[in-house]
């Protein structure tokens, strides 16, 4: 997911401070809620997709339930890792619990950063939580981490603008490629640098689709030893369409990642900084996006609440979305969004933590998960996602959706933006299987930790 990431070498390091400074409070436990009347317990949350009616909850909730105080810190994504390299191993500044990325997940789980709740599997779902997520969060038969939450990547269309080029809405992966070409050659509008697909050069996340769709893989693993795959038959077909989109359906920059594409699809909207301060304005230059299902609530007419906050409006006139359709009457593999959640292992208060993980998967706030467009992690209360169209592509995308490998050495992967370089270089690459083997040269060592 969208995670700028600290060197694996650094996460070994602190994982010795980790497993030497859990063993004095692990035990400690709580009795009633009068006794927990004066502690806190500090909760990481990163970004803004927990809104704010589900953190008043989990406050109000976790007060009613143990007399303790929740204070909910919210973590930017881009420096969440290093935050919590240096935060987790040290007892006076762990979160008590934290989220974290999916793809984050096994690097920290396999360096004894979260404490063993195996015990508390079963309870808290057990066989009904979504098992890929699980499987990040586990090393050997024990759970230290669960998933919090799943997303799905759809594609979000000017369904207006898709008209009046006279392209159809795809059914398949290669009527996909070809319709956004179309409609950037078309720019009905003459809409200056117009995308008729927004695809920034260095948007991995949304890029592997079109490798996974090919039946190729980012890396494969043998007997415990990883291998990056870039420069395989079917990767490299993958990589081919996407050379070709590039160069024939976005004007997105190079140096674009997949942050806040849906912007582009507005009539007019804003980009903002990390503190919510507006840097700059812009205007609609996409006919087409992929984003997490969620993005939704960040498209459509503008508006405001009944407290005056800005609000979109979708307007099915307008947009449309749906699940990125593959060659093969499924929807296209596309990256699995969402992540997990789990207790530090230095924890002063492990049992308010796991009062809190109790909650966290009670079916009330699964429930609120799905009615607020976040994949509920257990799969007992996806019917809370509704069956209307965001709903329905988030389902459709899901079913077919795939993890980056879980290889010990994915966080530095992700930390040293390797992935970011390689996808630059698609477009001006004038031999993709070279620049394959290049970075394939370059990625194995660090999938395996070296």
């Amino acid at each position: 997911m969208k995670r700028k990431l600290v060197a694996l070498a650094a996460l070994a390091t602190a994982s010795a401070l980790v497993l030497a400074g859990c063993s004095s409070d692990a035990n400690e436990s709580t009795d009633t809620a009068a006794d927990n009347s004066g502690k806190t317990i500090t909760l990481w949350l990163a970004g803004g997709d927990t809104p704010d009616e589900l953190r008043d909850y989990l406050k109000t909730e976790f007060n009613k339930e143990t007399g303790a105080t929740l204070d909910i810190q919210q973590q930017d994504w881009g420096d969440l890792v290093t935050k919590l390299t240096t935060s987790l191993p040290d007892a006076n500044n762990t979160p008590d619990v934290t989220e974290l990325g999916n793809t984050q997940s096994s690097t920290f789980t396999n360096v004894g950063a979260f404490l063993d709740i195996t015990d508390m599997y079963d309870e808290l779902g057990g066989d009904k939580l979504l098992q890929s997520f699980v499987d990040a969060g586990k090393v050997g038969d024990k759970n230290y981490a669960l998933p919090y939450y799943f997303g799905s990547r759809a594609v979000f269309t000017r369904a207006d603008v898709w008209a009046a080029a006279g392209v159809a809405l795809p059914t398949t992966l290669d009527e996909f490629n070809a319709g956004v070409a179309a409609i950037n050659a078309a720019n009905p509008l003459n809409i200056p640098d117009f995308s008729g697909f927004y695809l920034g050069g260095q948007d991995w996340r949304n890029g592997i689709s079109w490798i996974f769709a090919n039946d190729g893989e980012l890396a494969t693993v043998k007997d415990g030893t990883w291998t990056s795959t870039l420069a395989s038959e079917n990767t490299l077909v993958g990589l081919a369409q996407l050379q070709e989109l590039y160069k024939s359906a976005s004007n997105a920059p190079n140096d674009a990642k997949d942050s806040n594409q849906y912007i582009y699809l507005n009539d007019s909207d804003e980009i903002k900084d990390a503190e919510g301060a507006v840097t700059a304005s812009t205007s609609l230059s996409a006919a087409t996006i992929m984003a997490p299902t969620w993005a939704h609530w960040s498209i459509g007419t503008l508006g405001t609440d009944a407290d005056g906050k800005p609000t979109r409006t979708w307007d099915d006139t307008k947009n449309a979305v749906f699940a990125l359709p593959g060659n093969d009457g499924k929807p296209a593999p596309v990256f699995a969004g969402g992540s997990n959640i789990g207790i530090s292992a230095t924890s002063k208060n492990p049992e308010l933590a796991k009062s809190l993980l109790k909650i966290i998967f009670s079916e009330d706030y699964q429930t609120m998960l799905g009615t607020n467009g976040l994949g509920p992690a257990n799969s007992d209360y996806v019917d809370s996602l509704g069956d209307d169209q965001f709903a329905t592509a988030l389902i459709e995308s899901a079913s077919n959706s795939k993890l980056t490998p879980a290889a010990p050495g994915w966080a530095t992967v992700e930390g040293s933006m390797v992935m970011e370089e390689f996808f630059s270089k698609i477009e001006g690459a004038s031999d993709l299987k070279a620049l394959a083997e290049e970075y394939d040269e370059k990625l194995t060592p660090m999938l395996n930790g070296e």
